[in-house]
């Protein structure tokens, strides 16, 4: 594995830090207290080629690898972490699963704009009474002559207010359980399709979670994404790619957090003596380095694999655990590194933690990331 960036890979991340620290950071913390959909900033990275960073781009993409995406959420995810999860959305969770499964005329008419940045893309897989169970979903897709009638609901959908298309998970059969999911590509401005309220979280607050409610909304069979019934082979393979993106997020947020925890140790005094004076500060210091800069490793390490044509549910599976665990340590110890200016909104500190704590939960939990680890290794025992 080679883990030294190229000269194109250097220059993009120098480009987009650059973007992230003029165009995206300044707004970071107004609309994480507002909650305003950042919509202007994702045309804005959609006009830099960030919108399908991996997309060829004869379908509107950067025509890069999986370890400049990486990059680029990083980098993005450093300065705000709300954009950072609409971009990976789109990105890993939209364009690629199209790109993968999809027909010459779904690549035409929905990866396209949405690589490009013309449209923005969900995933609507979880529901109300399907989370980590994802094979228990309950959105019906009922064959109806030339195509199919949606009935269902999803929740938790990330730029769900704002999406032009959705990616909707389905089953023709309840009773088939996994073997009876479906993938369709729904436009949001399809009769019958509906967006909730934008729901209002903890941490990446700006993010445009709602749910997404279907009555009787019809879908040609020309939109659904590979076969009858393989509907959750691709959903499991699209995560595989969200996990890295993720993990992504998941050290930009880290990296952050580190930055500040530096420049408050060095300015601030205590005692006569600068915070970055006292041992207990430094082991801080030297313990949040060394945790962002093995989680980068093992993300880099998921991207590579992935860019090899390789199978790379583990890598990722670990990267994804691995480093949103460390963003929840090295957030808190950055936030306690602040004292009692760490709880205060006047800093960035707490929304660095706040903001972590998500990584944890959605695109699997840690717990569901020690479950396909687990059977990894216990296959090769």
């Amino acid at each position: 594995m080679e883990i030294q960036l190229n000269e194109e890979q250097l220059l993009l991340r120098e480009n987009v830090r650059r973007f992230a620290d003029e165009v995206v950071r300044p707004r970071a913390k107004e609309i994480d207290k507002t909650g305003e959909f950042p919509r202007r900033f994702f045309d804005q990275a959609g006009e830099l080629g960030l919108a399908g960073v991996a997309v060829p781009e004869e379908y509107g993409g950067g025509g890069m690898d999986t370890l400049s995406y990486s990059l680029v959420i990083e980098e993005i995810s450093r300065a705000c972490a709300n954009s950072g999860v609409i971009l990976s959305v789109n990105n890993s969770l939209v364009c690629d699963p199209i790109l993968k499964f999809g027909t010459d005329e779904q690549k035409r008419e929905f990866l396209t704009p949405l690589a490009s940045g013309r449209k923005l893309g969900c995933f609507g897989l979880t529901e109300p009474g399907a989370g980590s169970d994802a094979a228990s979903l309950r959105t019906l897709a009922r064959r109806e002559g030339d195509g199919y009638t949606l009935d269902g609901s999803k929740v938790f959908i990330t730029n769900g207010t704002h999406a032009d298309v959705a990616l909707v998970f389905a089953t023709v059969d309840p009773e088939k359980k996994h073997r009876g999911i479906t993938a369709f590509l729904v436009p949001t401005d399809s009769p019958g399709f509906h967006c909730g309220v934008h729901e209002t979280k903890l941490g990446v607050n700006a993010s445009g979670t709602t749910e997404l409610r279907f009555d009787d909304v019809q879908v040609p069979a020309r939109q659904r994404l590979g076969e009858e019934g393989e509907g959750f082979k691709i959903a499991m393979a699209t995560l595989d790619g969200g996990r890295i993106g993720i993990a992504s997020q998941a050290v930009g947020i880290a990296q952050a957090a580190l930055e500040d925890a530096l420049a408050y140790a060095q300015q601030r005094e205590q005692f006569g003596q600068h915070l970055a004076d006292f041992q207990a500060i430094q082991f801080y210091l030297a313990d949040m380095s060394t945790e962002i800069d093995a989680a980068r490793l093992l993300t880099w390490k998921a991207a590579w694999t992935k860019d090899q044509g390789k199978r790379y549910t583990l890598e990722a599976a670990q990267a994804k655990l691995f480093a949103s665990e460390m963003a929840q340590r090295v957030t808190n110890k950055a936030l306690q590194i602040h004292g009692g200016y760490g709880y205060s909104r006047e800093y960035n500190v707490e929304r660095y933690f706040r903001d972590a704590r998500i990584t944890e939960i959605y695109e699997g939990t840690s717990e569901i990331q020690k479950m396909v680890i687990a059977d990894w290794v216990l296959d090769k025992a």
